[in-house]
This record gives C-alpha cells, structure tokens and sequence, in this order.
C-alpha cells in the first residue's frame, strides 16, 4: 500500500476522532487530521535537519526540523511517533519526551499535532522515499537557514514553540 492509500484519522475542532480516509482523500479535502513531530537531538544539543524528497505530497524538497507525519487509523499519538522515527530514521526504542498538543493551519493543512523530543547519537538510516538528505546542526544555524531557504511552516512552529517554552 502506497502511502496516498494510508488511512489516517480525522478529527474535528476539539480533536476528537470523527473518522478515518485515504491519506490522499484527506489531502485532497485538507481535513483535519492528527500528526506527530519529533525534535532529534544529539548528545551534544545539536538538530537534526533533514530534507524532504522532491516526490512528497507537501512542501516537495523543504527542510524540515522533525521528523514525523499523519497519524493512522488504529494508532495513538505515540504509536505514530515511534512509527515514523523507525521509518524515517531508523531510530527505534528510543524513549521520547512528550512536549507539547497544538492546532495549526494553513493553505494545505488542517491538523493536531503532538510535539515529542528524544536524544539520539547512533547510526541514522534515511527512508529514500522521504528524506533526501540530513544532518545535526546548531539550533541557531537551523533558524538562519531558514531565513533563506523553505522550511515546512508547521515543523518551524514546533520548533519555536519549543525554543519559546524554554525561555
């Protein structure tokens, strides 16, 4: 199953569960729906930047400063994120921290979202399909670049919020 046929939950105003469609049937209707963000951190508090494939469904070849996505039919918050992290990454069994519950929106998207963070320092393994590069920068290189290069807007928000809370 491609990931257009992935079958997410939908969700309304106050995120409760009102159903569940076709990834592509929720993009194409920009129904609200629930998705996950990880910060990965090194050891040394360095981000983890990746860049997305020019193939994904939003923001082809944007940076993104967390890894994550669409929450699936079945799944919780934290079952997505461990999900993803394995999937993109190849990070498993690694613990996260729980940040944060959000509502964003924009043109493309309608979604909660649940910010998690973790620790990292082992081997990373890309998934081709998504991520076309990637690597651990200082937090305020990550916010320069994204002075002039496209970042995914939602990632940008967790990551600010997050910076914000820690002040």
């Amino acid at each position: 199953m491609g990931s257009a046929d992935e079958v997410v939950i939908i969700v309304d105003q106050e995120n409760n569960e009102v159903g569940a469609v076709p990834r592509h049937e929720m993009r194409a209707g920009r129904l609200p729906h629930r998705a996950t963000y990880i910060l990965v951190f090194n050891s040394r508090g360095e981000l983890y930047l990746q860049k997305r494939t020019q193939t994904k469904d939003v923001f082809p070849g944007y940076y993104d400063v967390a890894a994550g996505g669409v929450v699936l039919a079945g799944e919780s918050y934290e079952e997505g994120a461990g999900r993803e992290l394995a999937e993109e990454l190849g990070i498993r069994g690694t613990p996260l921290a729980t940040l944060f519950d959000f509502f964003y929106e924009n043109e493309y998207i309608r979604l909660w979202g649940r910010a998690f963070s973790c620790v990292y320092d082992g081997n990373l393994v890309l998934q081709e399909e998504e991520i076309e590069s990637g690597r651990f920068m200082k937090v305020d290189e990550v916010l320069r670049l994204a002075e002039t290069e496209p970042f995914t807007p939602d990632c940008l928000y967790v990551l600010q919020r997050y910076l914000g809370a820690r002040m």
